[in-house]
């Protein structure tokens, strides 16, 4: 049967039950970046096997249906005592009768490309679909193996960002705020979207989650002083994200962002972490995004997502009220009122 968690004490002992798990999957993430979902964790079990898939559940505007969607980022299902020949039937059927009792129409998730396992939990329940690659650099391997796989081109522009700069943490709220401030410098200079824009208070609450740790890393410039850069990390158990990063205008030949991801690496590994996920383009594309982090890695894993319509009467419905054409986005009813999917 599927039981509903929505209390942190209960989310984070579940969570921590999973070998393999993400910050993603943490009730304190969910809290951060739910926007105008509820946050449940869906607990299955049957025999030795326990799944669990988080969530944010949603009102459809104007109507009683409701869907769910998944945190930005790479969460999914987790999972244990899953066989070779796991039969989804069951788990199925569970989900179903959860979501038709609920209103919920339709389910989109984002997966982790770090937990294989997640295909094979949803086999046959909706649809898997490739949405384009991430960069990841494999921290198991000594640092200079790592290197090895930089670009030339990278590798100059290291050398050069190393005699103008120098990096520190973050290590009060002055600091937080000029990465903040540099941060949105950024993404107005290059027209981002909306989604790409946080308030003060999503980077206060990341900094104070005790569910994961981010490192906010500033490259400082030799001569002036000035703050060139930052970039934003966080990570739990074995894997590292690149999250955010800005750079101020002026200093945008020096490069600032190829430092500071290299100097996460330097720290990642260190630490003993396993893998430091770059993420991918924008739309999914090969862009000049893919191409700026492929220079650190030669490494690039598929990235999925998972959707399953769970009412098709409804959806069908919905879909035909809202008069759409752009068929690659789902759930179709909301193209109108959400923005271009990104693996970044």
């Amino acid at each position: 049967m599927i039981e509903v968690i929505e209390e942190k004490k209960y989310w984070d002992e579940f969570v921590s039950s999973f070998e393999e798990s993400d910050l993603y999957h943490t009730f304190d993430y969910h809290m951060v970046a739910k926007e105008d979902g509820i946050p449940v964790l869906l607990k299955y079990s049957h025999a030795n096997t326990c799944i669990g898939l988080p969530l944010l559940i949603r009102k459809i505007p104007n109507t009683h249906f409701k869907d769910a969607t998944s945190v930005y980022g790479y969460p999914g299902p987790l999972c244990k005592n899953i066989p070779d020949h796991f039969d989804s039937a069951q788990f199925k059927n569970e989900l179903l009768k959860y979501f038709s009792s609920n209103q919920i129409v339709s389910v989109f998730s984002r997966l982790n490309p770090f937990i294989p396992q997640q295909h094979r939990v949803l086999k046959n329940i909706g649809e898997i679909e490739n949405k384009g690659q991430v960069v990841s650099i494999d921290l198991k391997k000594p640092i200079d193996l790592q290197r090895q796989e930089f670009s030339k081109r990278l590798k100059g522009q290291l050398n050069k960002a190393r005699r103008h700069c120098t990096v520190k943490k973050t290590e009060n709220d002055k600091e937080l705020q000029m990465f903040m401030d540099i941060y949105h410098e950024n993404m107005d200079r290059v027209n981002a979207k909306t989604m790409y824009y946080f308030k003060d208070d999503y980077f206060k609450k990341l900094i104070k989650s005790n569910s994961f740790q981010t490192e906010t890393l500033l490259a400082v410039h030799n001569e002036s002083g000035e703050v060139m850069g930052g970039s934003m990390f966080f990570y739990k158990n074995s894997i590292v994200h690149y999250h955010l990063s800005g750079t101020r205008t002026k200093y945008i030949p020096f490069m600032p962002t190829k430092l500071l991801i290299d100097e996460m690496r330097i720290k990642a590994t260190a630490r003993g972490l396993t893998h430091f996920n770059l993420g991918g383009g924008l739309s999914s594309a090969d862009d000049s995004l893919l191409q700026f982090k492929s220079s650190f890695s030669k490494t690039m894993l598929d990235f999925y997502v998972w959707k399953l319509v769970v009412n098709p009467e409804a959806y069908h419905s919905l879909t035909e009220k809202f008069k759409l054409g752009n068929h690659d986005f789902f759930p179709l009813y909301r193209c109108n009122n959400q923005l271009v999917f990104s693996t970044k």
